[in-house]
Parts: structure tokens; sequence; C-alpha cells
């Protein structure tokens, strides 16, 4: 259950997007992944941190500050650009309208977590659907994991990281469990297959 496939995601050509899912453990997983993306990636990324709603997150200013593509916290309405990532912001849910813009919301929460990754994850997949790749990383929760699998009936891709080298391995089990066919990768893998998408035509 904790090993996977370190090969080439079968929709890796067709990829329009990317969304990240993390909570505990994050900055440390992130900041290997997104200084990796190069200038120029072609990509925009979604990102769902689980942070405390009551106060401001520094998530997009600490990113911004190590990652050479353009990274920001995501406004309500905003169309999505390539090269950008865009960080969730404390107490909303992030989603993907079926135009591919974002917006904002304060539903209940979700797994006791508003920015909840299902919610990122599940309206994702139905905006893009086989051209998504979604990425579970370190965290004490079992937020993800059905957002992953709606994903992964979508035709999009999943990578995981690797339960041995999470911080809290809960998060990345609860989604190899719900989505058996992801890629179970740790985490310089998972930067060198998100910089490689920005490379395909």
């Amino acid at each position: 259950m904790t090993t996977g496939s370190p090969l080439p995601v079968p929709h890796a050509p067709r990829a329009e997007a990317v969304v990240i899912g993390a909570s505990a453990g994050a900055v440390d997983a992130l900041s290997v992944i997104l200084p990796a993306l190069p200038e120029g990636y072609p990509l925009p990324v979604m990102v769902v941190v689980h942070v405390p709603p009551n106060k401001k997150s520094i998530m997009a200013e600490l990113f911004r500050n190590k990652c050479r593509v353009d990274v920001r916290e995501a406004d309500d309405k905003e169309p999505l650009a390539p090269g950008t990532v865009y960080f969730a912001p404390p107490d909303y849910h992030l989603l993907v309208e079926p135009d591919r813009r974002l917006s904002l919301s304060s539903e209940e929460p979700v797994h006791y977590s508003r920015p909840a990754i299902d919610v990122l994850f599940e309206s994702a997949a139905d905006a893009f659907g086989p051209a998504l790749v979604a990425v579970l990383l370190t965290g004490a929760s079992s937020d993800g994991a059905c957002g992953l699998k709606a994903v992964c009936d979508a035709g999009g891709a999943a990578l995981v990281q690797h339960p041995d080298e999470a911080a809290m391995p809960t998060m990345p089990r609860a989604g190899i469990a719900a989505c058996p066919k992801a890629s179970v990768m740790y985490l310089e893998q998972i930067a060198g297959h998100l910089r490689d998408l920005g490379r395909r035509p």
C-alpha cells in the first residue's frame, strides 16, 4: 500500500492544471516542490494548506520569495493564469468554476477544515477532467482522499507523497487507500515530474 509506481503519469501530456493539498509539514514539503517550477511554467497551480482561520496566512508571501513563478493568494472570480501558484486564503474554500475561474466559498468546513483539500480537488476534477494533475502531501487528517478519488475517476493523474517520507503520513495513506492507481513518489520525484510537465507540448 505504501509503494507505488514512480513511472510517468499516463495523462501527463494532457495536463492543463495542477492542484496540491497539504497540512501538517506542508511548508517543508512545498519548499521542495514549488521552487523547482521554472520561470515560464505553463500551468496554473492551486494549493490548499490547512491554515488557522482567524489570522492572516503567510504562505503566499513565504513562497513568493522562494519561487521563480508568480505566487499569490487566490481572489474570488479570478481567471487562472499560467505560471501562477494560487494559495487558498484562510477560512475560505478554494474552488475552480466550470469556466476555469477561481471562486471562494464560506460554506461549512470539510474534515474540520476551511479551506479543505477535497473541495478544491473535486471542483478542479469537474473543471479539468483528465487534464488535471493532483498532488496530495503530508497531513494528519484524511482530507484530500475523496478529492483524489474524484480526480482519478475523472481520468486525471494522482500523485501522493510517499508515507515513509511524510512528516505526517495519515493523509498520504488515506489518499493511497482511496485511489490505488495513484503514483506514490518522494518529494524530489514529484518536483521533477511537475517540472517535466512544463516541457511537454
